[in-house]
């Protein structure tokens, strides 16, 4: 698309800087900002290696943003040209304009991400929240996903573990204030070792330079006025997701997936419990596993070539027209999609 383009996709697609000090920026990779109606969203990609390739699009999780994926993305770039959102609230992204943290309203983001770069079907990966918003854009739009990778999605699972519990009460109104109380003497690096603990299976495996950037990244997101608030209202909007009844049931929206879809998740989970991995291998019909014992919440993060050689396994199952699955599962006939219309943030 030539920038002389007068549509109105391309006029919306049109490079804008990105508001505030942004985030780093590692070799290799460009961010841009997209903005739509009521919408701006910042976009991580790296080189196209060779015109031609698929694309896929990575979602990050609650608190995350698109450097979540910098260590998948380059070990996937010979097969697919690499496309990161940042939600909105997050990363570079400034808050929606209607202010909807839910999961359904994530998943709108998404998509109108990818109709106005006339994207799909791609190759869809998502991490805990992402992973939750990612199952709900499959479900919904099944013409705009060729392939889905959940990794430590956040689908409801009640009770949930008590390591995760701190992670759901966020949701509660006033709480995220009580904490930033309790913790206003915490310096960045504190904070960013408390994360890390919670997230990793093994934080030693954060090399010192890595601890640094997170380290960078945390203290800058500090400093944005809406940090807490698209804290608060993204956990509270994952938290409705899990009470949602009926159609709009995660697990119900899982069973209508028909993307080939391939399931992660680390024995090391402190957020997402590992038990999940049996309910989701049933929910998601035809469904393949990569099962790594001493991970924790962000796979991708501690083991990315574990991920993506899983990954290059499901791309080439596509590329093969290969079932995705081992034949013990297999998507049922007259599955329809479902909206996004219920949310509450």
């Amino acid at each position: 698309m030539s920038s002389t383009d007068e549509s109105p996709d391309a006029r919306a697609l049109m490079p804008v800087p990105p508001a505030g000090r942004a985030s780093r920026v590692g070799a290799g990779e460009r961010v841009r900002t997209v903005t739509l109606p009521g919408l701006t969203l910042s976009v991580r990609t790296r080189a196209e290696q060779r015109p031609g390739l698929p694309t896929a699009l990575y979602v990050h999780g609650l608190g995350g943003s698109s450097q979540n994926w910098s260590d998948l993305m380059p070990r996937l770039a010979d097969r697919v040209n690499g496309v990161a959102l940042d939600l909105p609230g997050f990363g570079d992204s400034p808050p929606p304009d209607d202010g909807n943290y839910s999961v359904p309203g994530h998943a709108r983001a998404v998509i109108r991400y990818l109709e106005a770069c006339h994207e799909g079907p791609v190759h869809l990966l998502g991490n805990s929240l992402g992973g939750a918003v990612a199952t709900t854009v499959a479900a919904a739009r099944p013409d705009l996903v060729r392939t889905l990778t959940l990794i430590s999605p956040a689908m409801p699972e009640v009770p949930p573990q008590l390591s995760a519990m701190p992670t759901a009460l966020l949701a509660l109104p006033g709480v995220t204030r009580l904490f930033r109380h309790l913790t206003r003497d915490w310096t960045a690096e504190r904070r960013t070792r408390e994360v890390l603990g919670l997230c990793y299976g093994d934080p030693g495996r954060v090399s010192p330079d890595s601890f640094a950037a997170a380290t960078e990244e945390y203290a800058r997101r500090l400093e944005l006025p809406y940090f807490w608030d698209s804290m608060e209202r993204s956990a509270r909007g994952i938290v409705n997701a899990y009470t949602l009844g009926g159609q709009y049931n995660l697990w119900r929206q899982a069973e209508r997936v028909l993307a080939p879809t391939l399931l992660v998740y680390g024995g090391r989970d402190r957020l997402v419990s590992f038990r999940m991995a049996r309910r989701a291998a049933e929910a998601f019909h035809g469904s393949r596993m990569l099962t790594l014992p001493d991970a924790g919440h962000v796979a991708m993060m501690e083991y990315p070539e574990a991920v993506a050689g899983a990954v290059g396994e499901l791309l080439d199952s596509v590329a093969d027209d290969r079932p995705a699955g081992d034949g013990r599962h297999r998507a049922p006939t007259g599955r329809g999609s479902t909206d996004l219309q219920t949310g509450r943030s």
